[in-house]
C-alpha cells in the first residue's frame, strides 16, 4: 500500500510558544518527527509538508511573520512537496486530496502540530475521504487549554483524549517505533 507522511504545521510560532514556557505534552515529538522524516527519506516514500499561513497581520502564522517559518529539523528537502493551508485541516481549500490520489497514495501517516487542532483535523479528514490513517501518537503534541466553562485541561490530558478519540474510530494510533518497525 502506497503511503505518504504528512508533516503538519511544524513552524516557529509553536517553537516560540515552547520557548516562552507554554506547558506542552510529548517533549519527544520533535525527535520522533525527525526519525519519521529520516525513514521516509531513506525509503523514498512520499513526504508532504503542510504549513499554516494566517490571514491576519497579527497572526503568528502570517506568512510575513517569523512564526510562519518552518522549524529547522522539519524543513523540506529536495523535491518534497509543501502545501500551504489557511484553515485547520490540511485538506480544506488545498490540493492535498487530489495530489495524494494522483500519486496513488492509500495510506497517510500524520505527525506534527498540534495534536488536538490541525493534526487531528487532517486525521479526521483523511479518514473521511477514504485514506487509511495512522496517527503518530508520540510525534504530535498539545498545549494546556481552558474550556469555555473555565475548566483547565493539561496538555497531557488533551493529548490523551485526542488519541482516544481518533483510535479505532478514524484510523490507527501508533507510536513512532511501531510505525518504523512496520515500514521495515
Amino acid at each position: 500500500m502506497k503511503t505518504a507522511l504528512l508533516v503538519i504545521d511544524v513552524q516557529m510560532a509553536l517553537a516560540n510558544d515552547d520557548a516562552a514556557g507554554a506547558a506542552r505534552s510529548c517533549p519527544e515529538a520533535s525527535d520522533n518527527i525527525a526519525r519519521l522524516l529520516s525513514q521516509f527519506r531513506e525509503s523514498g516514500e512520499k513526504i508532504i509538508h503542510v504549513h499554516h499561513h494566517g490571514s491576519e497581520l497579527d497572526d503568528p502564522f502570517h506568512p510575513d511573520a517569523p512564526g510562519a517559518a518552518v522549524q529547522p529539523f522539519a524543513a523540506p528537502k529536495g523535491e518534497e512537496q509543501v502545501i500551504i493551508k489557511h484553515v485547520s485541516s490540511a485538506f480544506g481549500g488545498t490540493t492535498l486530496q487530489s495530489d495524494l490520489r494522483g500519486a496513488g497514495i492509500e495510506r497517510v501517516i500524520i505527525c506534527g502540530a498540534t495534536a488536538n487542532h490541525c493534526a487531528e483535523s487532517a486525521a479526521r479528514s483523511a479518514s473521511s475521504l477514504g485514506f487509511e490513517m495512522i496517527y503518530a501518537s508520540d510525534a504530535v503534541w498539545a498545549y494546556d487549554a481552558t474550556g469555555p466553562d473555565g475548566v483547565a485541561h493539561t496538555a497531557e490530558q488533551i493529548h490523551s483524549v485526542t488519541l482516544a478519540n481518533l483510535h479505532g474510530e478514524f484510523g490507527s494510533v501508533q507510536s513512532t517505533d511501531e510505525i518504523l518497525a512496520a515500514a521495515k
